[in-house]
């Protein structure tokens, strides 16, 4: 049964993920016609509170005021009853970004080309200046919320625990609720005082030390990491890797200060700072698409304005993707089409695309790959799952070949596989695959992995979409009691799973 919000937006079957205020899932727009997500509050009993919904209705108002590119617009808001709860709800509709968190990126080149770390920072602060001006204070700033698209640009998600200081708004957090991630959290937000600007760009400094060395300033569980931000200080990155620029490093260890005061004073300023840093932005695998994009040609351009020292480049534009001409010029139509949401359409340009494409650089290579990955994407956002899932099942065993099953690109593909079995009602495969893909992520992750519980929770949602209540309150029984060991009773995990507890 598909779920539709507002009469307007139908749900995909399985969430993209949880945040601090509730759920955001994909969906789909039914009066525009396009991709969208939709994030659903979610109350702590069950029952509707209007304290709540006037601080996620002020949530709205604040994300819709920050236009920036680097953030994602927000296209609707309002009220729905839940068929589930027969309960009221509320949901916040805005732009689908397809990109790749940043953690996942990390994970694939670890760590990050210094260039790029820097870049990402650097994207980031952009943002943040933008949302600074409004008083708006991220709070929850990690590499989850950081999405790296195919166009090398970077979007800031999840501002669901901004904080608002502009008089005639209301604090979005609770009183005595500790709120955020603890291996990105401000000793400040630690000790429950005051927080500004200097806060996430203290949660930026964590960010960009584990993209230069690969690991967190910090690690243990949340009462010894939340510990450490108040009273150690962090190791150099230089220790875990070498030849980090020393003025980068110095750069990192300023936004690590545990006093406020003697970090940079603005994301402007750390922004300056990280620019001599942004060279070398080669290639990044699959991530990162070549060719004139025209999101860069727009950026070059806009980068000329108030630089009168630039001199228009001489020579000839970079080759395409493919040597052949045509197929360059059909792929950058696909593109085009995708970005207007005619995904039908795209998905025959790139499946003719496919076959030349292999012939000309073989089946395994990365552009190859990344072709097959984008038509599987475009057959997904148009609905033809069944293609999709057929696509997604070669990947997996094309990615398995040339990077080993363990890989996480193969992980995603079967993940996607299953997903578009959900949505073609087939249910009993789609849970059997989860359940393999969950062995192997055990496996590979470890139980206590964040990656590896959210799977778990994902399928107890898949288990009572399907209507086996029991195994669905089994899958949700084990899991809160799992959460509870690892974070303690009072952690958003598991208050989020008792919710679910309590409506199925």
């Amino acid at each position: 049964m598909i779920r539709v919000i507002g009469d307007r937006y139908e749900l995909d079957p399985l969430p993209l993920g949880a945040g601090g205020m509730g759920e955001v899932w994909g969906g789909y727009d039914r009066q525009l016609e396009r991709r969208v997500a939709v994030k659903l509050i979610r109350f702590p009993d069950g029952r509707y509170d209007d304290e709540l919904s006037r601080r996620f209705l002020t949530e709205s108002k604040v994300l819709a005021r920050l236009s920036h590119p680097g953030a994602p617009t927000v296209y609707d808001a309002g009220t729905f009853e839940d068929p589930v709860t027969a309960q009221p709800r509320l949901f916040m509709a805005m732009e689908f970004v397809r990109g790749q968190n940043i953690d996942i990126l990390a994970g694939e080149h670890r760590p990050l080309p210094i260039g790029w770390a820097a870049a990402v920072a650097a994207q980031v602060c952009a943002v943040l200046a933008a949302a600074h001006e409004l008083s708006v204070f991220h709070r929850d700033l990690k590499p989850t919320n950081l999405l790296f698209c195919v166009d090398g640009t970077v979007k800031v998600i999840d501002f669901g625990l901004a904080l608002l200081t502009e008089p005639g708004y209301t604090r979005l957090t609770a009183s005595g609720q500790v709120m955020g991630t603890p291996e990105y959290m401000s000793p400040e937000q630690v000790q429950h005082h005051p927080i500004d600007a200097r806060s996430d760009l203290y949660a930026l400094g964590c960010v960009l030390y584990e993209l230069l060395a690969g690991r967190r300033p910090f690690d243990g569980n949340a009462f010894a990491v939340m510990t450490k931000h108040v009273q150690e200080v962090p190791e150099p990155p230089s220790r875990f890797r070498r030849r980090i620029p020393g003025e980068l490093e110095a750069l990192v260890l300023r936004l690590l200060e545990k006093r406020p005061e003697d970090r940079p004073d603005s994301a402007g300023e750390v922004y300056e700072s990280l620019l001599p840093f942004v060279t070398d932005l080669g290639p990044m695998g699959d991530f990162l698409r070549t060719g004139r994009d025209p999101v860069r040609m727009y950026a070059g351009v806009v980068g000329r304005v108030l630089a009168p020292s630039a001199r228009p480049v001489e020579g000839p534009l970079a080759p395409e993707e493919f040597d052949e001409a045509d197929l360059g010029l059909a792929r950058r139509e696909a593109e085009s089409l995708i970005r207007g949401a005619m995904f039908d359409q795209a998905a025959e340009i790139l499946a003719d695309l496919v076959e030349p494409a292999s012939g000309m650089l073989g089946p395994d290579n990365s552009e190859v790959i990344s072709l097959r990955l984008q038509l599987a994407g475009a057959r997904y956002d148009g609905e033809r799952y069944q293609d999709a899932a057929e696509d997604y099942a070669n990947l997996a065993r094309a990615l398995a070949r040339v990077n080993g099953a363990d890989d996480e690109r193969v992980l995603h593909c079967r993940l996607r596989e299953a997903t578009c079995h959900a949505h073609s009602d087939d249910a009993v495969t789609a849970l059997a695959q989860l359940d393999e893909l969950l062995r192997d992520e055990v496996r590979i992750f470890g139980p206590e992995d964040p990656r590896t519980l959210e799977l778990r929770r994902q399928i107890g949602l898949l288990q009572r979409r399907h209507g086996d209540l029991a195994s669905a309150r089994g899958t949700f029984i084990d899991l809160l009691d799992d959460l509870v060991d690892l974070y303690g009773p009072d952690h958003p995990g598991p208050e989020g799973i008792r919710d679910l507890l309590a409506e199925t």
